[in-house]
């Protein structure tokens, strides 16, 4: 199977709102991350004790959520500052550092490459962790517009929409510019689209984020090179107002700081905008999308990094493939391995790597020639199952396939 479908029904979504916070609120939700933060923490020192212990003697000792649990029920017993804190988010906690090592030794049993793997959780200092609190269902509640969290907090939210249906949990948060946010998750329903009897082939890049078999390719947007500039003027700032080791920031240092992270944050949400709008007209016109399953992590540690990470070509794949959940569209993963040596008409494969400045594919078998991208598009509605082009060169009509092959 050459191809992963994605065809959930209904699922969860997260609507998130900013909050605003008193300097009460404020002071309870910094108090109640620090009491996280010790929890974390212990469960990494208690985790890696008893590795090192295990380790010593030969024997097979655990710490999974059950030890921890008890550990945590312990120490609320004996530390009345620990214990003056809710025990629900200080008990997601520990699930949510669970899951996090079940990750990570997931990864090193399955042998992945060290660029692929989770790493093992680690330390939560303060200065370099921002406050994250998730809540579950009996944790919270929403009265009169406002968000009660457990141990007596209460935070106004700026309510930009309707909650689609009652939230199963919430995250609270602060983001690097220091605003606050809650973060709810919701079950929502599909909202299907009429349909079209099309299908589509994405193939991503770096010169076109998306290159498509149709008249669909996603140009590069550049958002990122139009504020280098102004980026760059500000860690400048940031460099020359640096004080020594251990010293206090200075007030020009914190402005400076604020002013990248309030730039950086406006590029990520102009890439992930551009994203969205794309994907939701891709869904209006096609009933199935087969798209690259790119991982373009790897791309960080070559010459094309800063355009690589430009093109945001993680946020509009995630874009697309929530857009396709949402709205009951078929979208299927296509394996990148050998998608630009594949002839899209015949499927012959050519004996050597291709070059990234040849622009033109030319099969040696069947004679076919096409710009190299638009080929690697087709390539991908091959392998989801799909048949790009019929005898005269016009789709197939009827709906797409039901399963990939």
């Amino acid at each position: 199977m050459t191809a992963e479908a994605i065809t959930d029904g209904a699922g969860h979504a997260r609507y998130t709102f900013r909050v605003r916070l008193s300097s009460t609120a404020r002071r309870r939700l910094e108090a109640e991350w620090d009491r996280c933060r010790w929890v974390w923490n212990e469960c990494v020192a208690r985790s890696k004790a008893t590795h090192q212990q295990a380790r010593t003697s030969g024997g097979k000792l655990t710490c999974g959520p059950a030890q921890l649990d008890r550990m945590l029920t312990q120490a609320r017993r004996v530390t009345p500052w620990l214990a003056e804190g809710a025990s629900v988010v200080q008990q997601q906690v520990i699930r949510d550092f669970a899951k996090s090592r079940a990750k990570a030794l997931k990864d090193i049993k399955d042998r992945l490459p060290m660029a692929r793997r989770a790493g093992m959780p680690r330390w939560k200092r303060k200065r370099d962790s921002r406050p994250s609190l998730n809540y579950t269902r009996r944790g919270f509640r929403l009265k009169d517009g406002r968000l009660h969290l457990a141990g007596g907090i209460v935070v106004r939210v700026v309510w930009s929409r309707e909650l689609p249906g009652d939230a199963s949990s919430v995250r609270v948060y602060q983001d690097s510019l220091g605003h606050w946010y809650a973060s709810f998750v919701v079950p929502v329903q599909v909202e299907p689209m009429p349909r079209t009897g099309r299908v589509l082939g994405v193939d991503w890049g770096v010169k076109e984020t998306a290159t498509t078999d149709d008249a669909y390719d996603l140009p590069h947007a550049g958002h990122g090179k139009r504020a280098a500039q102004r980026l760059a003027k500000y860690q400048r700032m940031m460099a020359r107002r640096r004080r020594p080791k251990g010293a206090p920031a200075s007030k020009g240092y914190r402005t400076a700081q604020a002013q990248a992270a309030k730039l950086s944050r406006k590029v990520a949400r102009q890439r992930e905008d551009t994203g969205r709008k794309w994907a939701k007209s891709v869904m209006r016109a096609h009933d199935g999308v087969a798209v690259e399953d790119f991982r373009p992590k790897f791309l960080a540690k070559t010459t094309m990094a800063r355009k690589a990470a430009d093109a945001a070509i993680g946020a509009t794949k995630r874009a697309l493939v929530e857009m396709g959940r949402k709205h009951g569209r078929d979208v299927r993963l296509v394996r990148p391995a050998y998608t630009t040596m594949d002839c899209a008409r015949c499927g012959a494969r050519t004996k050597h790597a291709l070059p990234l400045s040849m622009r033109t594919y030319a099969c040696t078998a069947c004679g076919a020639v096409s710009p190299r991208d638009k080929n690697s598009a087709r390539v991908m509605l091959v392998r989801a199952g799909w048949n790009p082009d019929g005898v005269e060169g016009v789709r197939p009509p009827g709906p797409p396939a039901q399963a990939a092959a």
